[in-house]
């Protein structure tokens, strides 16, 4: 018993100077980078406003959410808040400027979070169905994949297809180079994760697990986290020479052995500081690499804080 609150009192040392860590990098270094006094006068369309003929899908810092289908998961009050990592539905994410979504499925095709269950992923595809059918040049990332320990949904490929064939851009690398504009009236990159179903290949409306990578530390220190991801950012190839999606996680998770498991508190650490960590991919030299960046609890600034990156490289700025 000693031994485990000895390890407790260890571990809420360490998230106490990791947090003082952050802060005082914030107080030295500041939030200002290229385009980081850029607020989009309407972040439903934000894309639009951004010119589509000058943007190209490489240029993006794509706004992202971290298990973004949990806004109902489990039952509140209850177990809610162990899963839920966002408040808003995919219709309102979307609405607020998130333009990747990540969503995991089970066998029923219901949306999950490891062993708790919310509704049908039919929800998800409606939302961004009425979502592109209010928007005209706005470009979606959906991924889904079929969550750890559960079976792929039975022929689901043939239901993504079905459900949003109008809108799919099929998988293409050239696809990176081009301009919003060339894409349309296409409005979505697909990119489907099955557990044992075979990938989508090269040319089909479905994107393969191989476009969308990222480097997944699963923490709860938020200074360990923001390191790592500036690491693991740098070790990329610069967006203009990448053909794949490199996606950076700003948050932290709970842990077993840790007596806060349930995710806002905990992800709190480290919300705060999507900016520092912009600036921080400037001052370090690799904000040429930098192209989603999500979160959980997605707000307005946070889109602010990738939308404003966006903009300065449209304008030649970054």
């Amino acid at each position: 018993m000693g031994a485990h609150v000895s390890k407790q009192l260890e571990r809420r040392k360490a998230i106490s100077t990791e947090k003082k860590t952050l802060c005082d990098l914030k107080g030295t270094c500041g939030e200002a980078y290229p385009g980081s006094e850029y607020h989009p006068p309407d972040r439903k369309n934000w894309m639009a406003n951004l010119n589509p003929e000058k943007l190209r899908i490489n240029q993006i810092v794509w706004p992202g959410t971290h298990d973004s289908a949990t806004n109902k998961i489990g039952i509140a009050m209850i177990s809610r808040p162990f899963a839920q990592c966002q408040s808003m539905s995919i219709y309102k994410q979307l609405s607020t400027g998130a333009r990747v979504l990540d969503i995991r499925v089970q066998e029923d095709r219901r949306v999950c979070h490891g062993i708790l269950t919310t509704y049908s992923v039919d929800v998800v595809i409606n939302d961004v169905k009425k979502f592109l059918s209010e928007t005209q040049s706005e470009i979606i990332i959906l991924e889904i994949r079929t969550e750890f320990g559960h079976e792929d949904p039975p022929d689901f490929d043939k239901f993504l297809e079905e459900q949003l064939g109008e809108y799919l851009i099929h998988q293409d690398g050239h696809v990176f180079g081009k301009t919003v504009a060339e894409l349309l009236p296409k409005r979505v990159i697909c990119v489907w994760k099955p557990r044992k179903s075979p990938q989508p290949k090269h040319g089909s409306p479905l994107w393969s697990s191989g476009y969308l990578k990222d480097n997944w530390i699963d923490t709860d220190l938020p200074s360990t986290k923001f390191d790592n991801n500036i690491k693991h950012l740098s070790e990329q190839q610069p967006v203009s020479s990448r053909k794949y999606f490199y996606r950076v996680e700003n948050t932290v998770t709970p842990q077993a052995d840790n007596p806060v498991l349930c995710v806002k508190p905990v992800t709190g650490r480290i919300h705060g500081y999507a900016r520092l960590f912009i600036t921080q991919c400037f001052a370090k030299g690799c904000a040429d690499r930098l192209q989603i960046l999500s979160t959980d609890f997605i707000d307005q600034d946070f889109v602010d804080a990738c939308v404003g990156v966006t903009q300065a490289r449209v304008e030649g700025k970054a």
